[in-house]
């Protein structure tokens, strides 16, 4: 169930960090470039929460992906286009720093904007029944004990096969694409994890050529289930 999270964000944010003593419960799904990780997101919070009803538990699941932006630019009291870079995996070269600091009335570093963007992702973990799509949650949750990580893989030529006939491309540009954004999606993880690190490895990895939505969602239930999430 993918809700309007904006006033529920803002109340969230009033504090620096989350105060709740059991945080979580918190799902994080990243994805290869390519793999259909909003739709398995919708419907796994759908069924979520409907289990969550059926066994008279309060509150229903939500996925999160492009709201983060939104907020964390609230947050920094900025316009999202300021920070939309962040979120297309780009960096400041040095020089656009410090002319950006020089002649920005509301200047914020790159280093500011992302650990922003790193604790609104906490605090959203932290009050739990969420699914963060993308974003470096796995790197930046990982420690919640109430957590589930899942990634979402398919070989090359199948994902850009898809890309290409969802953005009427050649393969070959499709590809490259895939191999582009993939590099860029882990270097925006290793930004929070560090590069070479065990401690953000994936509880479960899901091949979505071989799975279908609904396969990928029940065994991602099951998980949930035999973690006790819910």
């Amino acid at each position: 169930m993918n809700i309007d999270l904006g006033k529920y964000l803002s109340e969230r944010m009033q504090a620096e960090y989350c105060k709740k003593k059991d945080p979580g419960p918190v799902i994080t799904m990243a994805r290869e470039y390519g793999c259909p990780a909003k739709i398995v997101a919708r419907q796994l919070t759908e069924e979520l929460s409907r289990k969550m009803q059926v066994k008279g538990m309060e509150g229903p699941w939500r996925y999160i992906t492009k709201e983060i932006m939104a907020e964390s630019a609230r947050a920094l009291q900025l316009d999202p286009a300021k920070i939309r870079y962040v979120f297309q995996y780009e960096q400041k070269g040095m020089m656009d720093e410090i002319l950006s600091a020089q002649f920005t009335k509301y200047y914020k570093s790159d280093r500011k904007i992302r650990s922003t963007i790193a604790q609104v992702i906490r605090n959203i973990a932290c009050e739990g029944n969420v699914v963060i799509v993308g974003r470096g949650g796995v790197s930046i949750v990982h420690d919640i004990p109430r957590s589930l990580h899942i990634m979402l893989e398919a070989p090359l030529e199948w994902r850009s096969l898809r890309i290409s006939e969802k953005y009427t491309m050649k393969q070959e540009e499709a590809r490259k694409e895939c191999i582009d954004i993939d590099k860029k999606r882990q270097q925006f993880r290793e930004y929070f994890q560090g590069k070479n690190t065990d401690y953000t490895r994936y509880d479960v990895t899901l091949n979505c050529m071989t799975l279908s939505v609904d396969e990928i969602v029940k065994i991602i239930i099951k998980a949930v289930e035999v973690k006790k999430l819910i």
